[in-house]
């Protein structure tokens, strides 16, 4: 299944060094060269370590790529690409784990392959779709007409036939996480517009500090859905919270009482020992 393969001889020779030079070859593509650190792999680090090194750098949150992927020399070498471009990435192996991750990180896009172990990638697609509008694109070798109509059909936002150019495959996630910026979120008559950073409740603005906009902007995209004060604060502080804060109710509060100053009583949900949600 693998169609690229890679070199990491300096990697091993240097060890606890910093930092590593490899040489990555990709068959279809001349030789390329790049940096990477040792402790890249999600195995060297703590999982906060790791969040935190893919969602916050320089000062500048990076948007996160969650890479459905059994064949590990094409995950490694999709996060390789992934990075270089200035995503975060996280992996998962199965579609059960791809799931889960899906579910616990909240990636701003997934790339997901459909010849997975356990189960068929469509499905993960259809159970992504009953409670989440991620961007998915389909990674797959069925070069059919039938089975790019299934895809779509089943809730997929694009595909990709392997074997792939990388720069096709960021031009294609570059225009979904575009698209899924740039578009209106509603929510009965609770509007927000990402690109204006404008926020309306029955036609009147509503006027939020940046982390209140941001924080409503996370819970539109899933009414309903309950957000643990920890979720959120890995969300929208990058996890730099710490323990014991209660920055996230403070924002809550005031949330809640701009929208209670439009008549939006009820529409901000306080779920006791869990977190918050918007009514769906």
């Amino acid at each position: 299944m693998s169609f690229l393969s890679y070199s990491y001889e300096l990697l091993n020779r240097l060890g606890n060094k910093r930092y590593a030079c490899f040489r990555l070859r990709k068959p279809h593509l001349s030789h390329s060269f790049g940096v990477i650190k040792p402790s890249f792999f999600r195995s060297e680090r703590t999982s906060h370590e790791y969040k935190f090194m893919k969602s916050y750098h320089g000062g500048v949150s990076v948007q996160r790529i969650l890479v459905v992927e059994d064949d590990l020399d094409i995950a490694n070498v999709l996060r390789m690409d992934l990075t270089d471009a200035g995503y975060g990435v996280d992996h998962a192996d199965s579609a059960m784990n791809g799931l889960i991750r899906a579910r616990e990180d909240h990636p701003d896009l997934i790339l997901l392959d459909l010849g997975l172990p356990d189960f068929d990638g469509g499905d993960v697609v259809q159970r992504l779709r009953k409670n989440s509008a991620v961007p998915i694109i389909v990674l797959t070798a069925r070069d059919t007409v039938d089975e790019k109509v299934r895809l779509l059909g089943l809730g997929a936002d694009d595909y990709l036939i392997k074997p792939f150019h990388p720069d096709e495959l960021l031009a294609r996630v570059k225009v979904q996480l575009r698209q899924r910026t740039s578009e209106s979120l509603s929510m009965g008559d609770l509007t927000l517009d990402p690109q204006k950073r404008l926020v309306t409740y029955k036609a009147e603005e509503l006027r939020l500090s940046p982390k209140e906009f941001d924080i409503l902007a996370l819970l539109i995209r899933q009414p309903g859905r309950v957000y643990s004060r920890h979720e959120i604060g890995q969300e929208i502080w990058q996890g730099r919270l710490p323990e014991g804060s209660n920055v996230v109710d403070v924002h809550m509060a005031n949330l809640r009482a701009k929208l209670r100053d439009l008549d939006g009583y009820g529409l901000l949900r306080t779920v006791r020992g869990v977190g918050y949600a918007l009514r769906g």
